[in-house]
């Protein structure tokens, strides 16, 4: 593993892995099932994290429109979520934007719909009661 360097730290040593230690040791405390974490552990978790993100980013870059534009988008990255069954776990996460109007026009025909199902529940009652 020795042989794996990303960069370097504050005092010129070579690091394994380029996320904060700390804020990973953090994230990983907030679990109510940890109790302590082996610096090993630690130092895995961060150099998986940064795979998985890598390896996010190439196939999200890949598949979508991003070799076009020579970037990586947010759109590009919620495609992949909602379209690679690989990725499917960050739909919620990683979910498509859309516009503020549109947004409000999709809650309002929400509202028409559970009205006009609510106004057929009541006649239906009606019926069964006459």
């Amino acid at each position: 593993m020795a042989d794996v360097v990303v960069g370097k730290d504050k005092c010129g040593e070579q690091r394994l892995v380029s996320l904060p230690l700390s804020r990973i040791r953090v994230i990983m405390k907030s679990s109510p099932e940890v109790s302590s974490i082996n610096q090993e552990a630690l130092v895995l978790t961060a150099k998986a994290t940064e795979l998985f993100v890598q390896y996010l980013a190439t196939y999200s870059y890949r598949h979508g429109s991003g070799k076009e534009k020579k970037a990586l988008t947010y759109s590009d990255l919620s495609n992949t979520a909602e379209e690679s069954e690989t990725f499917q776990f960050l739909a919620d996460i990683l979910p498509k934007k859309i516009l503020a109007s549109k947004y409000l026009k999709m809650l309002k025909e929400k509202r028409e719909d559970d009205e006009e199902e609510h106004d057929n529940d009541d006649s239906d009652d009606d019926d069964a009661e006459s």
